[in-house]
């Protein structure tokens, strides 16, 4: 039976020889009080907008009757 380690190995062999190469990225931590404390702060800027007010006014007139939601 072959290793964890030979089976990573082998996988990314694979997945090399299809032309794909790792990449990793790195995305907020949504859990992290800093990060829900940004998005708080950035509700409230854009709830006070009298630009976003209007924005959101001019979204909620548009005709969707007949559009495909699928």
């Amino acid at each position: 039976m072959a290793t964890s380690a030979e089976r990573v190995r082998k996988h990314r062999q694979k997945m090399k020889a299809a032309g794909l190469k790792p990449v990793t990225i790195w995305v907020p931590d949504v859990n992290a009080p800093e990060y829900r404390a940004q998005i708080a702060h950035d509700i409230a800027v854009i709830n006070a907008s009298e630009s976003e007010k209007e924005i959101l006014r001019e979204l909620s007139d548009i005709d969707t009757d007949g559009w495909n939601w699928e």
